[in-house]
């Protein structure tokens, strides 16, 4: 096992305190023990997340650049040795979104945990036998 899948609906609870999760909590727990893996959607998420968060006043900025640079100094790999054909056939078995399915790929391939607040994708990970961080 290489750690946790960790999705991108958690780093949002990292950087806005109002967003606050125990899944997110044990997630950067975790993260701290064995390190987390991510598709490599996961660094446009992150910063969709930002760029989004910036709009509505949240954060301005320089906050999202010194977020991103503290995010940088985590234990987190990018995988990028994506199946296409099951990221396909999960997003249609499980009505998932492709981001999604990547996320669920990765999960079930590497035998990791998954993280994630998206419930969809957690109920998804529950039907596909993925183990679930916090859960």
């Amino acid at each position: 096992m290489t750690g946790i899948v960790l999705d991108s609906s958690i780093v949002g609870c990292w950087c806005f305190p109002d967003e606050s999760s125990p899944v997110a909590a044990a997630a950067f727990d975790e993260l701290g023990r064995a390190g987390a893996i991510v598709p490599s959607l996961w660094w446009f998420e992150v910063r969709n997340v930002l760029v989004v968060n910036e709009r509505r006043g949240r954060i301005d900025p320089p906050g999202s650049a010194a977020f991103l640079a503290d995010l940088d100094m985590l234990p987190i790999s990018f995988d990028r040795q994506s199946d296409s054909t099951t990221v396909l056939a999960l997003a249609r078995e499980h009505r998932l979104t492709v981001y999604d399915a990547a996320y669920l790929e990765l999960a079930h391939r590497r035998e990791a945990p998954l993280a994630t607040l998206d419930r969809r994708l957690a109920a998804a990970a529950d039907a596909a036998g993925v183990a679930l961080l916090g859960a």
